[in-house]
């Protein structure tokens, strides 16, 4: 990792699920529900979505991310032994509504007063991305939002963080690419971005080629590795 901030940087570009937005909002909202199992349901559900787009994206059957969301809460509840038709709906609509990270709306705020492109580049269908910026109000902080779907395929395959470069008209260069997900921050940095791992839950480091530049826990700490007072 490198020990100095980048430079020419012209756009930040984040992931939005576990980066943005909290995935674990929607469980935490049905803890009357759910009980005490309401993190470890979660944390399936998380961890199923993330592999079935990587096994579909290998197998070449793509279906979108709201559909992969939906089989991961299927498989999540039924190894909990909670299926209920009710309860899934719930947790599904409250998918549509996961709050944003506390420090995101002054973070991007201050990446667009410093005249820096902003924007979100993730597996979300058009529909899930557009009423998680809604929610969250951070649409008119965004230069683009940038979905996998057309290409049929995830990340991180190389034409996902292509669509950034073509989208914002900027090299791979000039991109600061900021995601929770290692796996994702260092196939970013592979790809040819300056990668920061926001790695908020101290995971370990993964075993990967091309770690990213830095490490932080928060989004703030981005500011200063981009060029921006905090």
């Amino acid at each position: 990792m490198t020990d100095t901030a980048f430079t020419n940087i012209k756009a930040c570009v984040f992931d939005a699920y576990g980066t943005l937005f909290d995935v674990d909002a929607a469980a935490r909202e049905e803890q009357k529900s759910l009980g005490d199992d309401w993190k470890a349901i979660s944390d399936v559900w998380r961890l199923k979505q993330l592999q079935y787009t990587w096994l579909r994206s290998l197998q070449g059957n793509y279906i979108s991310f709201w559909n992969v969301t939906e089989d991961a809460l299927d498989f999540a509840l039924a190894t909990a032994n909670r299926q209920d038709a009710g309860l899934k709906k719930r947790l599904m609509d409250l998918y549509l509504k996961l709050s944003a990270y506390e420090e995101v709306p002054a973070t991007l705020r201050k990446l667009k007063a410093a005249g820096l492109k902003c924007a979100i580049l993730s597996n979300g269908s058009p529909e899930m991305l557009a009423a998680a910026v809604d929610n969250a109000g951070i649409a008119d902080l965004l230069d683009g939002v940038y979905s996998v779907e057309g290409l049929n395929i995830f990340k991180p395959h190389p034409s996902v963080y292509e669509l950034a470069v073509s989208g914002l008209n900027v090299s791979a260069s000039q991109i600061s690419y900021q995601s929770s997900n290692g796996w994702d921050a260092y196939s970013a940095k592979d790809f040819g971005f300056n990668a920061i791992w926001c790695n908020r839950f101290s995971q370990a480091d993964e075993r990967l080629p091309a770690a990213p530049d830095f490490q932080i826990k928060t989004l703030t700490e981005m500011l200063p590795l981009v060029g921006i007072q905090a």
